[in-house]
């Protein structure tokens, strides 16, 4: 799960009775997102490997680049949504596009074996639906919770922490069910797995379609989400319907080129996002109107969103390295059932439901003895979680062959400890990001910190690559021989140790930077 996808723990508490009917229609919503979203990405590496034969390397980095490109487009979509369509349209447009990709992908599952091209043609153009997609979808329907109750109104907190568990519940049946269907041994099957994810958006979208209108309503009655008006009670902008599927298509089809030219011609994706990073400071720290304060806080989220990379880069391993441990180096076997390699996918969500409850208990009982962490000391706890979850399997598999394969607990026991991590870092990012950002700069930093989430899963896929395969010449990294998988995850112990360290000893630095009161510090 990603940081805007977790359970926030210090609402766990506060869930009471007497919600609107409207969260619950955004919390099935949500779900089934989520369902289709995580139940596609848990055979998809399976998928261009033993289906399309792509090998690990070249499926490592398209999956990255995918899974990038995913936290890139809901900044284009947000827009549009704010300026011109509003909430339900964005929502039950993307809804209908990723549900295309999923049928798309399906359709590329049966005609794989008897045309590499138009199963190439069908690829693309299924993650590319699925991209621009998640795009409108998105950050629509988050946002939409918070506007169910009055201003002030106590309940929130507990919504979000409702719609979450939502999130998750979803997170855990998509990997469950689509790879039950799709990854069976044989790659025929995996457009069961594709179906049922189309399947799942499809029941996204008419639940959101049939009950919107009725249930998601503002507190004094007024349907949600409706196209932008200016104070005379006018469209701000009229798009004709025309306009609207040629501006989705064209959309669609920029997203399936840069997908495209990426994987196939020029790594062009690490470049762009880097480059943004860096108009994005300029554009910021140019501004002479700037305090010094300002530019202070503004920098901590700049070396926030830097440090999030390494934690990020390494847990989103789960769809993609980590799934070529679990299919070809892990003991799946229980009494006469084989486990899929991608059940193993539902770990983080089921964790982070069972973990959440005891995390909000020890910051609460820390926040009264005056002594909860500050949010950098938090993060920076959740990197070394990380490392110790990797550095626990880097040991369990030393000094193992090709083909041995090791018990399932030491891949359940390393997913634990990267919930536990991402239970202390995932919550703090956005916040710290809306807290500490001056209101004029807010969208530009938010578009940093979704930057910095979209170079995280790029690399991961660029780290996965380097996946060790017997009988191909041994990967390096800046001279780093990988020659098994010991040396594999000990890139990632030392990764997120290291950053977690400097984390540790640049904390006090960074809480004089934000210029805060403890209770912003400690998030």
């Amino acid at each position: 799960m990603d940081q805007s996808e977790i359970l926030h723990p210090e609402n766990l508490a506060n869930v009471k009775k007497g919600h609107p009917k409207g969260l619950y229609v955004l919390f099935a919503t949500e779900m089934w997102e989520r369902f289709s979203y995580y139940g596609m990405r848990a055979i998809l590496i399976l998928f261009m490997t033993k289906a399309l034969l792509y090998d690990k390397a070249y499926a490592s980095n398209l999956y990255g680049s995918y899974t990038g490109l995913v936290y890139l487009t809901p900044l284009i979509g947000g827009y549009i949504a704010d300026r011109f369509w509003g909430n339900q349209r964005s929502i039950i447009t993307g809804g209908l596009m990723m549900a295309i990709g999923q049928f798309l992908l399906f359709f590329c599952g049966s005609t794989f074996e008897s045309s590499i091209q138009l199963s190439t043609f069908l690829f693309f153009a299924g993650l590319g639906f699925l991209i621009a997609g998640n795009g409108f979808f998105k950050p629509n329907i988050s946002s939409m919770v918070g506007q169910l109750y009055p201003q002030g109104d106590r309940r929130t907190d507990a919504a979000y922490t409702i719609f979450y568990m939502g999130i998750n519940v979803g997170g855990a049946l998509g990997p469950a069910v689509c790879g039950f269907f799709g990854d069976t041994g044989n790659p025929s099957d995996f457009k069961w797995g594709f179906l049922a994810a189309g399947i799942g958006m499809i029941l996204s979208v008419i639940i959101f379609k049939l009950l919107k209108d009725k249930h998601v309503v503002s507190p004094d009655g007024k349907t949600l989400g409706l196209t932008p008006t200016d104070v005379n009670g006018k469209p701000i902008a009229k798009t004709s319907l025309g306009l609207m599927f040629g501006g989705l298509l064209a959309f669609a089809i920029a997203v399936i080129g840069l997908l495209y030219m990426d994987a196939k011609v020029f790594g062009i994706l690490s470049y762009l996002l880097v480059l943004a990073v860096f108009v994005i400071a300029f554009v910021i720290f140019s501004d002479k109107a700037l305090s010094k304060i300002e530019k202070q806080r503004i920098s901590v989220i700049f070396i926030v969103s830097f440090f999030v990379v390494f934690f990020w880069s390494a847990f989103e391993q789960a769809g993609a390295s980590l799934t070529f441990f679990a299919e070809e180096q892990t003991r799946r076997d229980l009494g006469f059932f084989l486990v899929p390699a991608s059940y193993f996918q539902s770990l983080n969500s089921i964790f982070v439901i069972l973990f959440a409850p005891i995390f909000a208990w020890i910051w609460v009982k820390l926040g009264n003895r005056g002594s909860e962490p500050a949010s950098p000391t938090k993060m920076a706890i959740g990197l070394l979680f990380l490392a110790i979850g990797y550095l626990i399997i880097a040991f369990g598999v030393k000094g193992i062959g090709p083909g041995v394969k090791v018990s399932m607990m030491w891949l359940t026991s390393m997913y634990a400890l990267h919930t536990m991590g991402e239970l202390c870092l995932s919550p703090i990012g956005l916040s710290l990001v809306n807290k500490l950002a001056p209101f004029r700069f807010a969208s530009l930093l938010m578009a940093v910190w979704f930057l910095a989430n979209a170079a995280a899963n790029k690399l991961s896929g660029v780290l996965s690559a380097l996946y060790p395969e017997a009988g191909k010449p041994s990967p390096t990294l800046m001279g780093y021989e990988i020659t098994g998988l010991y040396e594999f995850f000990m890139i990632f112990v030392f990764s997120a140790g290291i950053a977690s360290l400097i984390l540790f000893f640049v904390t006090k630095y960074l809480q004089k930077m934000m210029h805060s009161s403890p209770t912003l510090q400690n998030n």
